[in-house]
């Protein structure tokens, strides 16, 4: 393949060097994003990038940024709980799309316009429902905390989609005695190595669980105005 002429290669933007920095994330993770990789990446020479961004902080600022503009934003006055479940489905496929921004997303201190555009919805939606300000602290902390602790664990575990379950469970299984765990070989057998099961289908209800949860805890508080 001939080399790229610096008439064939894209013009360097601000825009242009945060995709390819998502695109190196994405594909080696996190540590594999440093400004030399961005500059190969790109084909560019290293201070080139300096141009288009300060430093590395400008960088995770705005691929993160770009991360939260992903995900549907809840609308405000809708119905909170269909919003609230609308919003967590999209924020988990941006976590599956891009695993690095996991431990990511809630350790910037210099939020870009999507970022502070998400949480404005977010907020605004829960004060809409009914909700106090310090009750919507409260359910946004929960909602993301099971958010973001599933799509930890989807991430990290040890199974690939559901056609591998079976397999890594029973290298599991091998390694114990069932008699000396009674209840894991049962949970095992009767639930996990079943035909179809995927981990992935338990998201939904854990959801509906937190949702549920933060509809009796604003009922009893009184202030309910979307249900």
């Amino acid at each position: 393949m001939p080399a790229r002429t610096n008439e064939s290669r894209p013009r360097l933007s601000r825009a242009l060097v945060l995709r390819a920095a998502v695109a190196i994330a994405d594909a080696g993770g996190i540590g594999s994003l440093t400004m030399r990789s961005l500059a190969n990446a790109l084909e560019a020479k290293p201070m080139s990038i300096y141009h288009h961004v300060a430093n590395k902080d400008e960088v995770l600022d705005g691929i993160v940024d770009i991360v939260f503009s992903e995900i549907e934003l809840p609308t405000v006055g809708g119905d909170w709980q269909s919003e609230m479940r609308r919003r967590a489905a999209s924020a988990r496929e941006a976590m599956r799309r891009h695993p690095w921004a996991i431990g990511l997303v809630e350790t910037r201190t210099s939020p870009g316009p999507a970022t502070l555009k998400h949480h404005d919805a977010v907020i605004g939606t829960l004060r809409e429902a009914g909700f106090s300000v310090e009750m919507t602290a409260h359910a946004f902390a929960l909602m993301d905390a099971y958010v973001y602790g599933f799509a930890l664990s989807e991430a990290t575990l040890p199974i690939n989609g559901p056609e591998t379950v079976t397999e890594v469970a029973e290298q599991m299984m091998d390694r114990y005695s069932a008699e000396d765990y009674p209840h894991l070989a049962e949970f095992s057998i009767e639930h996990i190595m079943k035909p179809g099961y995927d981990y992935g289908a338990e998201f939904n209800f854990g959801l509906d669980l937190v949702l549920e949860g933060l509809a009796r805890s604003l009922q009893h508080a009184g202030g309910a105005r979307h249900t």
